[in-house]
């Protein structure tokens, strides 16, 4: 049986030195079960990019990862990324994220010793490399800063560039603001009104909380009523306008 599961990728395609392995380029949708038991759990540093990963969930089987580069795959979330104690490496470049907050939030709980992180070339990564013509610079550090706040504060590096002591204090400072939602492209359907939902504008622009409703409610047996006689009355027929209006009109 273990022979079989030694099988399910391509070893040639495979490349090991030491405690670092490589298994590139071979359109793998999950990580071989044969990987394992041919690298073993001494595996520290472990590239499968150029694959098309959609499920990383046999990560948990190298126990002593430290390093994990997953670029260039299809992955659209990190919901089966195991808790990983002594990762500090995590490159997912180029891969179909477009709900980038949830994944930075992944990467918090999951990775408590993450040192390195690089999301560019992702949809909900808004750099330059992915769109230029929709991303300008001060979208990309907004982003920048909620991820800085957001992830483990072991983070020194964020994808293209280390983080600097004033990025750490900004970000400290109002990084939980700066969480952007691109508003829904209406061009395809001009004519249809769509209300904006909860958290779709930037809230470190609009950080309010207005509401024209009161802030406390009365039962019906505390009101504020008053009773009282109307000490003046107006008929209106002495109004200049009723001259003009015959019986016809009523």
């Amino acid at each position: 049986m273990a022979g079989h599961k030694d099988q399910d990728f391509n070893r040639s395609a495979l490349t090991v030195l030491h405690d670092r392995v490589w298994y590139t380029g071979q359109r793998a949708e999950k990580i071989p079960v044969g990987l394992v038991g041919v690298v073993g759990c001494d595996c520290v540093s472990l590239d499968l990019s150029y694959n098309e990963l959609k499920s990383v969930s046999a990560v948990k089987n190298f126990t002593r990862l430290e390093e994990l580069i997953l670029d260039n795959n299809e992955l659209k979330d990190l919901k089966t990324l195991p808790y990983m104690s002594q990762l500090t490496t995590l490159s997912l470049n180029n891969n179909k994220f477009s709900d980038i907050y949830s994944v930075l939030q992944r990467i918090k709980e999951r990775c408590p010793k993450v040192v390195y992180v690089s999301l560019l070339g992702n949809p909900g990564c808004p750099d330059q490399l992915t769109d230029p013509n929709l991303n300008d610079e001060d979208d990309y550090e907004r982003y920048r800063l909620y991820a800085i706040y957001t992830l483990p504060k072991t983070l020194k590096f964020l994808d293209s560039r280390p983080v600097t002591c004033q990025e750490r204090i900004e970000a400290e400072n109002r990084g939980r603001y700066l969480k952007t939602v691109k508003l829904p492209d209406r061009s395809s359907s001009p004519d249809i009104f769509e209300t904006p939902t909860v958290g779709e504008f930037d809230e470190g622009i609009f950080n309010v909380s207005y509401t024209p409703l009161p802030r406390t409610t009365r039962g019906p047996q505390d009101h504020k009523g008053a009773y009282g006689k109307c000490r003046y009355r107006y008929s209106g027929k002495n109004s200049e306008g009723n001259r003009f209006i015959s019986n016809n009109d009523l």
